[in-house]
């Protein structure tokens, strides 16, 4: 594609950002819509981030992504956090206004619930309670859009009890905290599973957890999608339960930042994942 004065700029702030797979997702909706933009890959230390944010307006960025380990820092530096971004405590989007003004929204959260509708579309959030492991930034936007969706009960575990605490105090809701060597016993009834931790990604430890308590009708997902398939969802998937594969979140929870930057909607097709999936 050939891009002109007039071309439209995002990107992707991180540190490091050469794992990310944000550019070759954007460029592809660019390629196919024939839009006259670009989207950047962009190496920021922390210590240059209020530099960098501060400069995006004044080089014509529409707007970025922020991914580790800005996600939270950058909030101090906005000038405005839509409410969904501000409970959540993060910001993965930010919108550069015509008046210059940066705005910091989380799609986070409607990229996840989006990725499970799409995945089980027989799954309802009245069906039964929703276990969630793990405590960190992915599960603060997890357990805000299933608070959101309507699920009755959350059923929090994390190895540090206290993080988990924190968490249920910081979003309120309908949260229990369960303690970790109890994890099993609280997949008993659960309609919904999310493995919210990095355990399963290629290079780190699967996820020590039995199924055995799990009714077989229940949801399981990972928001890891490197291995497509984490051991998780491969034993979930073994003993009859419906997978949804974590590939789904990054590419929904784009939609609303290149619709907002470019000005036209994206699809989130299989060809789409294929694509960002060939970049192994």
């Amino acid at each position: 594609m050939i891009l002109t004065g007039k071309a439209r700029l995002a990107g992707v702030i991180g540190w490091p950002v050469g794992h990310s797979r944000s550019p070759r997702l954007h460029g592809y909706w660019l390629e196919k819509m024939g839009i006259d933009g670009a989207y950047l890959p962009l190496a920021v230390a922390p210590d240059d981030l209020a530099e960098a944010v501060r400069a995006l307006p004044k080089l014509g960025f529409r707007g970025v992504n922020l991914t580790i380990p800005h996600k939270e820092a950058v909030i101090p530096l906005l000038d405005v956090v839509d409410s969904l971004a501000a409970r959540i405590g993060a910001v993965n989007t930010l919108i550069i206004n015509e008046d210059g003004t940066i705005e910091g929204r989380n799609t986070d959260a409607f990229g996840f619930l989006e990725n499970v509708r799409r995945g089980a579309p027989l799954w309802q959030p009245s069906q039964g309670p929703a276990v969630v492991i793990g405590a960190g930034g992915a599960a603060r936007a997890v357990i805000a859009a299933l608070s959101d969706a309507g699920v009755g009960e959350l059923r929090l575990v994390n190895r540090s009890r206290d993080r988990a605490e924190r968490l249920a105090q910081d979003l309120g809701g309908p949260i229990v905290v369960g303690d970790w060597d109890s994890r099993a016993a609280l997949l008993d009834g659960a309609a919904l599973l999310v493995n919210t931790t990095s355990l399963g990604m290629a290079g780190q430890p699967p996820l020590d957890l039995d199924l055995a308590a799990l009714p077989v009708s229940a949801i399981v997902t990972d928001i890891v999608y490197v291995p497509l398939e984490t051991p998780l969802l491969a034993l979930a998937r073994q003993r009859g339960n419906r997978t949804v594969d974590g590939l789904g979140m990054l590419l929904w929870q784009a939609v609303p930042g290149f619709s907002a930057w470019f000005g036209q909607q994206p699809e989130v097709t299989d060809a789409l994942r294929a694509f960002v999936l060939s970049d192994r």
